[in-house]
């Protein structure tokens, strides 16, 4: 029998003065391979050794909230992320766009973007990083500079591979 959030929500708006929780279900990993960057393992560890920290330090103050069943979760996560982790190094004088190369595009309306292919834990595209599994970072793969694509409703043009 499958348990949602929803289901121990609803506990916890009974009288029940000794809720306990058991366990979340893990939260969603992807099927494509776990590529990372050596600064997505690097992040990875960070993680995992914080997120190890707080749920000792709560476990070992006999909480049995949601909170540590949330960073079971988590922790288990981010354990199975770090055992699939396989590193990808940036490669060195691309010519054509390949996983780790930064990649400056020109948009249609003119502006200009410049984006790293990352893993998909490590993606931001508000801090210049994109997962390699996106549709742009896919039309991407293996471009030359010049080259266009389409991505969605428009078209863009790789300016610069580093």
């Amino acid at each position: 029998m499958a348990f949602s959030i929803w289901t121990y929500m609803s506990k916890a708006f009974t009288k029940d003065a000794d809720l306990t929780f058991d366990e979340l279900l893990d939260r969603p990993t992807s099927s494509h391979p776990n590529f990372v960057t050596t600064e997505g393992l690097i992040a990875i560890d960070a993680a995992l050794a914080r997120l190890q920290d707080e749920y000792a330090r709560v476990r070992a103050s006999n909480d049995r909230s949601l909170a540590l069943v949330t960073l079971s979760r988590e922790v288990r996560y981010w354990v199975s992320r770090r055992a699939s982790a396989q590193v990808v190094d940036r490669p060195l004088n691309p010519t054509k766009v390949e996983f780790g190369c930064s990649v400056t595009i020109l948009r249609s309306d003119g502006r200009q973007q410049t984006y790293r292919i990352v893993g998909e834990d490590e993606a931001d595209p508000s801090r210049g990083t994109m997962s390699y599994v996106s549709p742009m970072a896919q039309a991407l793969v293996g471009k030359e500079v010049g080259e266009k694509v389409r991505v969605g409703n428009s078209d863009i043009e790789l300016v610069t591979i580093i």
